[in-house]
């Protein structure tokens, strides 16, 4: 009979340990079994990795839970700034009170000139296994969940946009300014319930940016 070994990955699927397969093929070479061994600690460095949070992937010093950031119970959206997106995500809570980094969910930005939309695979990772604490949050996690079931990623709203004429890499900003500097252009998103625009994010408003951090104003830089 085989025995649970480690921890439970998902409902009914565990990790076996050695022994259990010395029990399961009894007549198996010494090759075979060093072999099994080093896929069950990657395996299980695998496990604890996906069981530390993004903030501890990060680098991050957990804060204590006293003085931690609780997002606020919201019961009327009304009086929220910024566009109702398709599903109610809230930053404050995300990024706020359970600390997960920007990159993690917008780790195009370091690379491209797109911060990208995060997949809805990036998603459900977490919300597979995290169902919600309140039927609001609960309600809002199922939509998610449904739009995998379905393959149709919500069409969230554009938020922060640039005209045509005007080129804003993200990466050679967070290059030269840190991943850490998201609040310079869209704001304490943090503490956002509902994410709306801060900045104007006018030419001049980006200028003031530029002699301030002592970088070049040539016209080809943003215009090309």
């Amino acid at each position: 009979m085989l025995r649970p070994y480690l921890c439970p990955i998902r409902a009914h699927a565990y990790i076996l340990g050695p022994s259990d397969y010395t029990e399961a093929v009894p007549h198996r070479n010494r090759t075979t079994d060093l072999a099994i061994r080093g896929n069950l600690r990657s395996a299980a460095v695998v496990v604890l990795i996906l069981a530390l949070p993004p903030a501890a992937l990060n680098g991050q010093q957990a804060q204590p839970a006293s003085s931690r950031y609780t997002a606020p119970v919201i019961t009327d959206t009304s009086s929220l700034k910024g566009p109702r997106q398709p599903i109610f995500f809230r930053h404050d809570i995300h990024a706020g009170q359970d600390l997960i980094p920007c990159m993690y969910c917008h780790s195009s930005a370091a690379i491209s000139s797109e911060p990208g939309i995060p997949a809805l695979q990036t998603c459900i990772g977490c919300h597979q296994l995290i169902g919600g604490s309140t039927p609001s949050h609960q309600a809002e996690i199922k939509k998610v969940r449904d739009a995998w079931r379905e393959r149709k990623p919500p069409e969230w709203i554009r938020i922060h946009a640039l005209p045509g004429f005007v080129r804003f890499p993200h990466m050679r900003h967070i290059k030269a300014l840190g991943t850490h500097t998201c609040v310079t252009c869209h704001g304490d998103v943090q503490h956002m319930a509902q994410v709306s625009q801060v900045s104007t994010l006018r030419m001049g408003w980006c200028v003031r940016c530029h002699i301030k951090n002592n970088v070049t104003r040539d016209c080809s830089v943003c215009h090309y």
